[in-house]
């Protein structure tokens, strides 16, 4: 029998009566069997000390990159879910940009397969279109009856708004949700960072926000159009906030998320050239990230992700213009949220809620007799993150070598736990 205590945890589950209250709770094979005051126990049972710490529902992330299948030199499908549940993550919903993409029920039943009955529960992204070309619609009802919980191209705009369209009418029909990368590739040309004074001082080519505003605005016409549901994947730019803001208004099925790099770096943080800061969407101003920060607070912006893009040295340690985009963050989401202002009941809600109602996921409840999906984490720990800690195949990381306040000291998933 598999017995964890968990001493005096303050709750964070909105959906739980226990909600904001320091208690015991005991989980036994995986399920929350007593939550209380004092609860008595054996010498079989593991004791966690919980003081100081909050317990909530597992993370989930909309937006992580493994390389399986074909890329598992960069991140393996059991790495991605070590390093997604020392942040704090049991559930995750990953882009289909591996290689062969995810465009076939086939690639959906492998990765399904895969990582069935693993402590983190890895839902697939099916590719919009086939091989993300944007040229022929996808296979979209046959990867959701597999297993596929939404559809996008990953990093690739969808820029024929044709097929856009027809991807949203057709998803409608079986309530597949389209996830939208927001930039007009002829707008952003061969940029490499924000547009701006800063590209300017620098002498690089600049990706302008209006690259991302176009296609914003140009989804919303196109969903409203067809009366269906649309995602924004990690929006960045101040007046993308207000058009989503505006379109909730008109009550559009429209929801949105932004990584969290995007709330804590700026373009300014560029000036030495750092491969690790090279990101797409690309950091934008400081006035940019005060409007996320702003939408995210009044519930414009829905949820937090940490656009995990794991990549092999040779791909980074290289010059800025040919580097690749992305960086690590699965581990380090946490903290991040922490650095850039939220409390823990926001990072709850951005990070463990809001992402599972986006997908149509329950849940997960802190109350006697519901499975224990569970996160253990404190918001005060300094941790130091390094090649020791990582638990990532890649390092590809602004905040390696530092010291890092937040950590994770627990999850329970499947009847699986583990202690970090």
């Amino acid at each position: 029998m598999n017995k964890v205590l968990l001493k005096s945890v303050f709750i964070l589950s909105p959906n739980s009566k226990y909600h904001e209250q320091v208690v015991d709770v005991l989980v036994v094979d995986g399920q929350i069997l007593k939550i209380g005051q004092a609860i008595k126990t054996d010498e079989h049972t593991q004791v966690i000390d919980g003081r100081g710490k909050f317990l909530s529902p597992g993370f989930f992330d909309l937006n992580v990159n493994f390389g399986e299948p074909g890329l598992e030199t960069k991140e393996d499908l059991m790495t991605g879910c070590m390093t997604a549940a020392a942040g704090g993550f049991t559930g995750l919903a990953l882009m289909p940009n591996t290689q062969p993409p995810i465009h076939t029920k086939s690639e959906v039943a492998y990765i399904c397969s895969k990582t069935k009955n693993n402590v983190v529960d890895v839902h697939p992204m099916g590719c919009i279109s086939h091989y993300r070309e944007g040229k022929e619609l996808a296979e979209l009802f046959d990867m959701h009856q597999t297993g596929a919980i939404a559809f996008t191209d990953a990093t690739k705009s969808v820029s024929d708004a044709g097929l856009m369209s027809r991807a949203l009418l057709y998803a409608k029909g079986f309530n597949g949700l389209i996830f939208s990368f927001a930039e007009d590739t002829n707008i952003a040309g061969k940029g490499k960072m924000n547009e701006g004074v800063m590209s300017t001082f620098l002498g690089m080519k600049g990706n302008p926000a209006l690259a991302e505003e176009l296609m914003v605005s140009r989804d919303l016409y196109l969903a409203e159009y067809n009366e269906a549901r649309i995602h924004f994947s990690t929006i960045s730019t101040r007046k993308s906030v207000d058009l989503i803001r505006q379109a909730k208004k008109k009550g559009l099925q429209v929801t949105c998320d932004v990584a969290v790099h995007h709330l804590v770096f700026s373009e300014d943080d560029l000036l030495e050239f750092d491969s690790h800061y090279k990101v797409k969407p690309p950091l934008r101003t400081k006035e940019d990230q005060h409007e996320l920060f702003a939408g995210l607070l009044d519930g414009t912006i829905d949820a937090l992700v940490s656009q995990h893009t794991p990549h092999e040295i040779e791909f980074k340690k290289v010059e800025f213009e040919t580097a690749s985009y992305g960086s690590i963050g699965l581990q380090t989401a946490l903290s991040m949220a922490l650095r850039a202002g939220l409390s823990p009941e926001q990072v709850v809600e951005k990070m463990a809620i809001n992402p599972r109602k986006i997908v149509g996921l329950a849940c997960a409840k802190i109350e006697v007799g519901e499975t224990a999906n569970l996160t253990l984490f404190d918001t005060e720990e300094v941790w130091f993150f390094d090649a020791n800690t990582n638990r990532s195949k890649s390092a590809n990381s602004p905040l390696i070598g530092q010291g890092i306040k937040g950590k994770v000291n627990w999850v329970c998933n499947n009847n699986q736990h583990l202690e970090f």
